[in-house]
């Protein structure tokens, strides 16, 4: 399959990093420091959502604040060692020039940027929980992004791993590309499912850049 798009949207973590266990051990430890039960905890979806929407869903509106500033804290201080390249990811972001994609992520800024560095992926437009008022699943970290690369959302490409994002891309008139790497395929609502990155490749052309998109 071959796509004609202006800009690359990626997510990070699941789609151009692993950070999963660095994830899951950080939200556990604070989940017993914030006294919320593994039963409480285990029916919030963690992945794809911005911290703020999380700790809302299990506390008192007046912890919330606090609460963010420990699990940012908690995830910055694990970075080291806690994430990883996924396949694919190098040789794509390598073949397509700063300026045609960028890193739309629910993560703080402090924390995306934290994670990116350990990986070695330094995007010129990044956008974070930081930057937007609605968080995927809403349109708004995607439009953004188009807006930022001054392209066409409609001309963009979305890859992410979570429902969340996915629905986000939609929902802002964008080609999604939906990455097996957290979630299985039957979870994910894509124009295209692949298992990952290694899946995709990009060629620059006159007209913007030439994806495609295999199995």
């Amino acid at each position: 399959m071959k796509i004609q798009a202006d800009a690359l949207l990626f997510d990070n973590d699941g789609t151009l990093v692993s950070s999963l266990e660095s994830v899951y051990r950080c939200w556990t430890r604070w989940a017993e420091e914030y006294g919320i039960t593994a039963e409480e905890f285990a029916r919030v979806e963690l992945h794809g959502r911005p911290a703020a929407e999380i700790a809302a869903d299990l506390l008192p509106a007046d912890r919330v604040p606090e609460a963010v500033v420990r699990i940012e804290q908690l995830e910055v201080e694990d970075v080291e060692g806690g994430v990883h390249l996924l396949p694919g990811t190098r040789a794509l972001l390598d073949s397509v020039p700063a300026d045609r994609w960028a890193v739309v992520t629910s993560a703080t800024r402090r924390l995306a940027e934290a994670r990116l560095d350990e990986a070695g992926i330094r995007p010129k437009t990044l956008i974070a929980a930081d930057d937007i008022t609605r968080g995927k699943p809403d349109p708004e970290p995607f439009l953004l992004a188009a807006r930022r690369l001054g392209v066409d959302p409609a001309r963009c490409v979305v890859f992410e791993d979570a429902p969340a994002g996915l629905q986000a891309g939609r929902s802002a008139g964008m080609t999604t590309v939906a990455l097996t790497t957290t979630h299985q395929a039957a979870e994910l609502h894509a124009d295209v499912v692949v298992d990952d990155l290694s899946a995709v490749s990009a060629l620059v052309t006159d007209g913007g850049v030439e994806i495609s998109v295999g199995g």
